[in-house]
């Protein structure tokens, strides 16, 4: 399913028009990611909790060339991560 499938349902499920479920999915994206920029945890009941991680820096190698681990410098970076909720998991 993409993001105008997922506009679809919603639109057919609510009764409300596609522009109007485009709105929505939006809001609900935009909000979801100004929370994980400032480093907030959100959590939606029964479906899941979205939060941010932080990776280490760390030594790698180019997978193209038989060099040692070491010869590649990573950087740290934050990454964003998902946990499904109990209702999520088990329906699947």
């Amino acid at each position: 399913m993409n993001k105008a499938d997922l506009i679809e349902q919603i639109a057919e499920e609510t009764g409300i028009n596609k522009k109007l479920a485009n709105d929505v999915i939006n809001s609900i994206t935009k909000a979801i990611t100004e929370a994980l920029k400032k480093g907030d945890k959100v959590t939606i009941v029964d479906f899941g909790t979205f939060s941010v991680s932080h990776r280490a820096a760390r030594l790698g190698r180019n997978p193209r060339k038989d060099a040692p681990p070491g010869k590649i410098s990573i950087k740290a970076k934050k990454v964003a991560k998902f946990k499904a909720g109990k209702l999520l998991g088990a329906s699947i």
